[in-house]
């Protein structure tokens, strides 16, 4: 019927883990919002960081912050100026004790989120859409995926009328339970109107033994 799942929710507990780490009994709905207004605070900031995911672990009036980022540098600052500058920010945002970890991306073009991020850049540049697609499909194979599919959607090259354009490379099984989806989605703002980017990356299967052995050693750390 057309309907669509996201691979990484589909994953969750199976093979991929949360974003967030905390347990509430009352107050679920504040942390909730308060976790969402975090990340859309560190992403308005560094948008030009090339931020794929930002991990939040909750502890009594305490919050670790990690943000995987390619360009940590950005981030950190000169002498640490800017982190410091967002951890106040985020401490009078939140009124918790705010620590903030950077966890470096070594390979930019196997993260979905910043290969989506990266074509919507392009688009804005008024570079053609065909080209930035596979362009992007070309870097990912080249950096070790298994494969990559990207969806375009909107008035492509200012048509009157908007449609979908796809392609893939290799194998992204999105029913195999067991296979390492990475999906990413971005969104350009056109003068013609929004175009959206989904990238979905397959980085290979993972199989029991080898979660196990990731739970034992998350269990005994």
């Amino acid at each position: 019927m057309g309907q669509k799942v996201n691979p990484i929710g589909l994953r969750l507990g199976i093979i991929k883990d949360w974003e967030s780490h905390w347990f509430a009994k009352n107050n679920y709905a504040e942390l909730l919002h308060e976790d969402i207004k975090i990340r859309d605070e560190i992403k308005k900031k560094f948008h030009h960081a090339g931020i794929a995911r930002v991990e939040i672990d909750r502890a009594a009036d305490r919050a670790k912050i990690t943000i995987h980022t390619a360009r940590p540098g950005i981030i950190i600052g000169r002498k640490g100026a800017e982190i410091e500058t967002l951890r106040k920010n985020l401490e009078s945002m939140t009124k918790k004790r705010i620590f903030i970890n950077i966890n470096e991306i070594r390979k930019p073009d196997l993260v979905a989120q910043l290969v989506a991020e990266n074509v919507a850049a392009q688009l804005l540049r008024r570079i053609s859409f065909r080209r930035a697609l596979k362009k992007a499909i070309q870097a990912t194979m080249k950096a070790g995926g298994h494969g990559i599919r990207i969806n375009c959607k909107g008035r492509l090259a200012g048509a009157e009328m908007s449609r979908m354009e796809w392609f893939r490379e290799g194998r992204v099984p999105l029913h195999t339970l067991r296979a390492d989806i990475d999906y990413g989605l971005a969104v350009a703002h056109t003068k013609y109107g929004a175009i959206g980017v989904k990238v979905w990356i397959f980085l290979g299967e993972i199989f029991a033994k080898k979660i196990e052995t990731e739970i034992t050693k998350e269990a005994e750390a």
